[in-house]
């Protein structure tokens, strides 16, 4: 049985758009679980990103609760859902963020010290993920200008993994990179969900899609069904008809 990680009860977001209430996200009553790859997919507008902010403690619900382990989030503090994010999550955007007048490893080692202000154990962590994502040595002292976007996405990663968050939160991490260095990059992924790591990932691409063994597709702020995969098999045809088919029930 899969032990449960965060849930969610009642998950509910309003804005207020020139004087008319909007509301994204409805009632949402959810369960993610520890060691899976889900994938929220939905049309534009669906609410997918604002789920997802709102799992992680980086947006506040109108209504609800969200729980992490035995921890409520809800009703914290600023403050409060900051120290949880730097403790339990990571997180890769699509727009990468790094910062510009630092190097490589230095952006990697800011994240980190953050949380863990031993250094030395942070460099040897820092070194053992860039080596799994193949950014080498001689990349480590550049800055973000000198690396491709599929480098400097990479890197994103490593600065993401830097604390060993429990959960990993990805929003569209390919949607600025073209097919090659997109597939590198869920290729990343997928090796480190094979070795344990919890991934809650945000994308409207079929083949970004496929590596999750679980989908979840909103429609007008609710989960309107979710897909089974199983554990991610590359080139699996089987795999690619039947995400087709549950994206076409929803009206994908």
């Amino acid at each position: 049985m899969k032990e449960g990680l965060l849930k969610t009860e009642n998950l509910s977001k309003s804005f207020s758009n020139g004087g008319t209430l909007q509301h994204v996200l409805k009632n949402i009553d959810l369960e993610l679980y520890r060691g899976d790859f889900t994938v929220i997919m939905g049309a534009s507008g669906a609410g997918k990103s604002t789920l997802l902010y709102a799992l992680s403690g980086m947006d506040t619900p109108t209504l609800g609760t969200i729980t992490f382990g035995n921890e409520v989030l809800s009703g914290r503090s600023s403050d409060g859902l900051a120290v949880f994010r730097r403790r339990h999550c990571g997180f890769v955007f699509q727009q990468i963020y790094l910062i510009d007048g630092m190097s490589v490893m230095d952006n990697v080692l800011a994240a980190g010290l953050l949380v863990n202000r031993n250094k030395k154990a942070l460099l040897k962590r820092a070194r053992e993920l860039f080596f799994k994502v193949d950014i080498p040595e001689e990349t480590w002292g550049k800055f973000p200008a000198q690396l491709s976007g599929g480098e400097a996405q990479r890197v994103g990663i490593v600065r993401a993994l830097i604390n060993s968050p429990e959960i990993l939160f990805a929003d569209e991490p390919t949607g600025a990179l073209n097919s090659k260095t997109g597939l590198d990059v869920l290729d990343t992924l997928t090796a480190f969900h094979e070795q344990g790591q919890s991934v809650v990932m945000v994308t409207h691409d079929m083949r970004s899609a496929r590596r999750g063994n679980r989908i979840l597709y909103l429609k007008d702020g609710t989960v309107l069904g979710e897909c089974n995969l199983g554990p991610y098999v590359h080139g699996s045809e089987e795999r690619h008809r039947k995400l087709r088919s549950f994206l076409a029930e929803m009206g994908w």
